[in-house]
């Protein structure tokens, strides 16, 4: 794909740096800006961005197969244990073509909510019963074809899956899809995967271990290590259950924070995802680290999980990001508005994040998150990624272009336009290359769920 090359007209602009300009001309090149000049008359043959324009919003943490649940696992009473069967019967469904259809549809969708960037934490790797696929990264390449199709950038982490406790216990038969059997075979195939998918611009290899719950003790260094050598972006599932935590403890006397900062797990590269039942020890570990952490409140809401400490993890020097996870909704500005929000819930107390820091926290943060400090602010030299947010919807109407409408009264219904390393993906509320997006993960939902089951 040849870079990109032109210039935008931004009626105003949160450029990341916490005020808003007005009347910003960008330029960009070879799919970077070049130029940001605020106060500038519209040149007449310069497209214009209405509303308030802000950098490309980055969705840390996707699981894009839990999208098919949305809305289908909502009745009766139960916990994340319980919506974790539904989860697995979903896994069961689908093969790479499957895959592909869905997820082209869900990063589409993200598109339209103004994610520029989606960190995937992919763990479907083999076919059903664990049997190996013709081309063992089948499932992988198909979210590279995905994203590619969607306009969006992917930085795919393959996640080591190899056992079903703490303990150490084998793979459960619905789990078998997830396992490559050890950390060394893990790497291995992450080698191949990385190399087939070379096109670096777009598409980021990084790792993921999925959880101490599935890799044992002595197979994380495995994946660490394959971290470190591709210096790559290393994510994980991080204290998102009481059960978790507590059964950690019981087989390691650890808590998993301190577990995996024993295994050499944390750090720079490294985001804690959730991070939400943690000891005072283990936020001082997170942040002595420089270790980031991701949450998804609508998921960790939706799921029954909690509520994490996010002003302690905000004020560390790691980037704090954000995820739809399981994509109950897709909307990045709500994810940010809740971290806020359950807060208040929580303290009792209003005005515990500001909303240019939560702001940053969907953008710059979320990039740097998942191994792309080159964008996430509007800047010479970064990636021009550009959203504008229509200011004049029943929703934003009145509140003005400023971080706190696009953060307390925006919606991803809000996103008008999107472009993404210089490249318009989103006109006027359309994606330009995937069409009927809503009919497509209509379509591919019926089909997976009620067209025929494993």
């Amino acid at each position: 794909m040849t870079a990109a090359t032109g210039a935008w007209w931004c009626e105003h602009a949160w450029t990341g740096s916490g005020v808003v300009e007005s009347d910003v001309l960008v330029t960009v090149e070879n799919g970077r800006f070049t130029r940001v000049e605020p106060g500038t008359s519209r040149p007449a043959d310069v497209p214009a961005l209405r509303g308030l324009v802000v950098p490309g919003l980055a969705n840390a943490h996707s699981h894009a197969f839990h999208r098919v649940l949305r809305s289908r696992t909502q009745a009766g009473r139960g916990t994340f244990w319980t919506w974790r069967d539904l989860m697995y019967d979903a896994a069961q469904r689908l093969d790479p073509d499957t895959y592909r259809e869905l997820a082209t549809a869900v990063y589409a969708e993200m598109a339209l909510a103004g994610v520029t960037c989606v960190g995937e934490f992919h763990y479907l790797h083999h076919d059903r019963g664990g049997a190996r696929y013709a081309e063992q990264n089948a499932m992988g390449l198909a979210l590279v074809d995905a994203a590619r199709a969607a306009g969006i950038r992917l930085t795919l982490l393959d996640t080591c899956y190899l056992g079903s406790d703490v303990d150490g216990a084998p793979l459960r038969p619905e789990q078998l899809r997830f396992g490559d059997g050890s950390g060394a075979a893990w790497a291995a195939r992450v080698d191949e995967l990385s190399a087939r998918a070379s096109d670096v611009d777009r598409v980021l290899i990084g790792a993921a271990l999925h959880s101490v719950r599935a890799v044992p003790l002595d197979q994380i260094g495995a994946v660490t290590g394959w971290a470190a050598t591709h210096d790559a972006p290393l994510h994980v599932h991080v204290a998102e259950q009481v059960a978790e935590v507590a059964r950690c403890r019981e087989v390691h006397g650890r808590t998993p924070v301190e577990l995996l900062h024993d295994a050499g797990a944390l750090g720079p590269r490294t985001t804690a995802v959730h991070a939400t039942h943690l000891t005072a020890g283990d936020v001082d570990a997170l942040r002595s680290t420089g270790t980031g952490v991701c949450f998804c409140p609508t998921t960790e809401r939706d799921l029954g999980d909690g509520i994490g400490p996010a002003p302690e993890l905000v004020a560390g020097p790691g980037p704090f990001s954000l995820g739809s996870d399981s994509h109950a909704v897709i909307d990045l500005l709500a994810e940010a508005r809740a971290v806020e929000l359950d807060q208040r819930l929580h303290r009792r107390e209003r005005g515990v994040l500001d909303a240019a820091t939560l702001l940053r926290c969907a953008t710059e943060h979320g990039h740097r998150a998942l191994g792309r400090p080159d964008a996430g602010r509007i800047a010479p030299g970064l990636r021009a990624d550009l959203v504008a947010i229509d200011l004049a919807t029943v929703r934003t109407a009145g509140g003005g272009p400023t971080a706190q409408t696009a953060v307390f009264a925006a919606t991803a219904a809000d996103v008008t336009d999107v472009v993404v390393d210089g490249r318009v993906v989103v006109r006027e509320g359309r994606h330009v290359t995937v069409p009927d997006v809503a009919r497509r993960l209509a379509s591919i939902t019926t089909t997976l769920l009620e067209g025929g089951a494993a």
